[in-house]
């Protein structure tokens, strides 16, 4: 799988003022139009399977929307003046900024849902079962909201949706500037809250710390204020076991209204053309409400593609195994190694135990090299220059089994070099309203065809589409692996920790992957397949042509004495992709 994951807000925006802390009027926004057929089929290119929109189910907004029914929020409950994406304020409804006519967001939603089908992809979006908007109210679906019916007289109820702090109001966090200073009716430094609700991120603080997530209170999902449980346990013999079963446990039990009122959102969002969601903090929710909430949506579609955010990776086969993840977040082990081996901080041999120690659940981990948290490879506090995300993606893509994830511009070297406001340089924001205009040359005034883009870009760009529509069809990635990278360490010329490479394989197709991670230096080298590698592939003494993914020129592999050798230069920063078809003749 190849998951595009794009900032939707940011996508369609051709505006470059990038004025910080601009309005829509200044700094102009993205709409759901703008992803067209010719800008989708762009997208399809990467090989992608999945498109992740980022930001699209009603978030709070400093935006006046009261013409469409719409409440305003609040600036000091509001991150930027977009707002962030995970202060979710009406599930059952998207955006308005995305919508050309925001009495019709919800018809125009659905128009790209189904351009997205019509291309051959799936359509993804959060759920942050976490928490939500401070002032969360939906006006779209009748029913009864998270927390109208809490009984706000004790801190914790199994049935409240949140937590309380009993006799303390909420009061807005000391030194915080809402819209930077600029005036506004309700940006008073005041939010009218009473009793105080816990904080998102956990704080138990009638008035949070500016780097809580003091614009979300917390989801209670029946978890006592001193961690303990109250709902049903999993039997051990539900590990591992099909999404089936897990309903069937749950069927009848009773559960806390919490989880009710998910379910019924991804429910809800399913019928409409979904196909999936990413789950954002996953981590923070217990894993037996994955196992009912992921059941339940696998009952209404078993192809559906359930994605966790999640950073401990001792819940990793809990969140897999009973809670019924199809993917998991590879950052805490593969991305941070796999960062500090691109900023020259580590070397390429630390990836082996993060390779071997998720053996057993790699068709379920997600690399990635860049989201909306994370920096953009090109900035200057990762690595630099966009080219490091050559012979990095190569590896991150190729090395498992598991899906892989492109950041939308990743591909166009974005560098992210702008404070935008509340976002700040290195990360794309996902705060402020902006343009980026690496997207902008891609786009080329909408014909989606790269026509403004730089060399550079192009030759980027080139790299990632072959690589991922690579990713996505070749037969061998889905069979073995065996690392080179040891073998080679001890038993060839001219290799080094800034080289990495691995074998691939299925009864169809053999592939080898070699890297350089060195920005600098040329290497001559004579990588080396060992004898056991030789055996499984069945291969006599002789020499075998190879075919290189990102080179016109084939390659030779030859093996004498049962064991493989293939003599290569590589250019700094390199990736070579050498396939090897069985039946290919020697």
């Amino acid at each position: 799988m190849v998951v595009y994951q794009v900032f939707t807000r940011l996508f369609g925006n051709r505006n470059t003022t990038n004025k910080p802390w601009g309005t829509i009027e200044e700094n102009g926004v993205g709409k759901f139009n703008d992803f067209t057929d010719e800008a989708l089929a762009g997208i399809r290119e990467f090989g992608t399977t999945h498109i992740w929109y980022t930001g699209v189910p009603h978030h709070a907004v400093v935006r006046d929307y009261t013409a469409f029914g719409i409440s305003n929020d609040d600036p000091d409950v509001v991150k930027g003046r977009a707002g962030s994406p995970y202060a979710v304020k009406d599930y059952y409804n998207v955006n308005p900024d995305l919508a050309e006519d925001p009495a019709k967001r919800l018809e125009e939603f659905k128009a790209l849902v189904d351009r997205t089908h019509r291309q051959g992809m799936k359509v993804l979006i959060d759920i942050v079962p976490n928490h939500v908007a401070r002032a969360y109210h939906s006006t779209t679906r009748p029913g009864v909201d998270f927390g109208a019916d809490d009984d706000t007289s004790e801190t914790y109820r199994r049935d409240n949706n949140f937590y309380y702090i009993i006799g303390e109001s909420f009061r807005v966090p000391q030194g915080t500037v809402p819209l930077n200073g600029e005036k506004h009716l309700l940006a008073d430094g005041t939010f009218d809250e009473t009793p105080a609700k816990w904080t998102g991120n956990g704080s138990r603080l009638a008035q949070p710390n500016p780097d809580d997530w003091f614009e979300t209170v917390k989801i209670n999902y029946g978890v006592r204020p001193d961690g303990t449980h109250d709902f049903p346990a999993l039997p051990d013999p539900l590990r591992g076991a099909a999404f089936g079963e897990h309903a069937r446990f749950w069927k009848g039990k009773d559960v806390p209204d919490s989880w009710i009122k998910f379910r019924d959102i991804a429910l809800h969002w399913l019928g409409f053309g979904v196909d999936g969601f990413r789950f954002d903090m996953a981590g923070m929710v217990p894993v037996e409400f994955w196992s009912y909430l992921n059941s339940s949506i696998k009952m209404k579609n078993p192809d559906a593609f359930c994605l966790a955010e999640i950073y401990n990776r001792e819940q990793y086969r809990n969140f897999i195994e009973l809670g019924l993840m199809d993917a998991l977040y590879d950052k805490v082990d593969f991305y941070d190694t796999m960062k500090k081996i691109m900023q020259g901080h580590a070397p390429a041999s630390d990836l082996l135990p993060i390779i071997e120690s998720l053996g057993d659940i790699d068709p379920h981990m997600l690399h990635f090299l860049e989201n909306h948290d994370e920096q953009r490879i090109a900035s200057p506090g990762f690595a630099g220059t966009a080219a490091m995300g050559g012979p990095a993606m190569t590896v991150s893509a190729l090395v498992g089994r598991g899906p892989t994830l492109l950041y939308f511009a990743q591909a166009l070297g974005e560098t992210a070099d702008q404070d935008a406001g509340f976002g700040k340089a290195t990360r794309t924001t996902i705060f402020d309203y902006w343009g980026l205009a690496t997207l902008g040359r891609w786009a080329n005034h909408g014909a989606y065809d790269g026509g403004l883009l730089t060399d550079a870009e192009k030759t980027l760009r080139q790299h990632y589409t072959t690589l991922l529509s690579f990713s996505a069809n070749s037969d061998a990635l889905k069979g073995e692996y065996m690392d080179l990278h040891r073998h080679n360490l001890a038993h060839a010329g001219n290799y080094s920790e800034k080289l990495f490479s691995f074998a691939r394989w299925s009864a169809q197709s053999n592939v080898v992957v070699l890297a350089s991670f060195d920005h600098t230096q040329t290497a001559e080298v004579g990588l080396r397949l060992p004898e056991e590698l030789i055996q499984k592939w069945n291969l006599p003494d002789g020499t075998y042509r190879l075919e290189n993914l990102f080179r016109n020129t084939p390659g030779s592999l030859v093996v004498e004495n049962g064991r493989g050798a293939i003599r290569t230069t590589l250019a700094p920063l390199e990736s070579q992709v050498y396939v090897f078809n069985h039946g290919t003749s020697r």
